[in-house]
């Protein structure tokens, strides 16, 4: 018995382990979009839109993208994965709506990873997708 109260006396006068702080690299790459959001306006049923993201290196170190993961299957993003771009270099990121769904709005993300300080960097695209024309005889 007084074992037992010594042992938790014991663990309970440590402190607890503290986790390891993550210095920040001021030379890490990072990624800078042009811009973040995209609005297509009105888009016609069945019709697909895409947009090409651009961005640009603007840390002082290799920026490697390494993946790009999306809100739904509606949105594909084509990310130019595992290629370094240096600093000060552009590239971009292209992204394909499937306007299959019901008409009205949409807001939808696609989150891109990579080896940037500011990993990760979330990219909204919008719109509306119009109703379906109805033929007439």
């Amino acid at each position: 018995m007084i074992a037992c109260c010594f042992f938790a006396a014991n663990s309970f006068g440590q402190e607890a382990a503290k986790a390891p702080v993550k210095e920040e690299n001021p030379n890490a790459p990072e990624l800078t979009f042009d811009k973040t959001v995209h609005d297509f306006g009105i888009i016609p049923l069945k019709g697909d839109a895409e947009y090409e993201f651009t961005f640009t290196n603007t840390g002082k170190e290799p920026l490697i993208i390494q993946n790009c993961q999306a809100s739904c299957t509606c949105t594909v993003p084509a990310c130019p994965r595992d290629k370094p771009f240096l600093p000060g270099e552009k590239g971009s990121i292209k992204v394909k709506y499937t306007t299959t769904h019901l008409p009205g709005p949409f807001n939808r993300q696609f989150t891109v990873f990579s080896n940037a300080k500011n990993s990760p960097v979330r990219v909204t695209i919008r719109g509306e997708i119009a109703k379906e024309e109805v033929a007439t005889n």
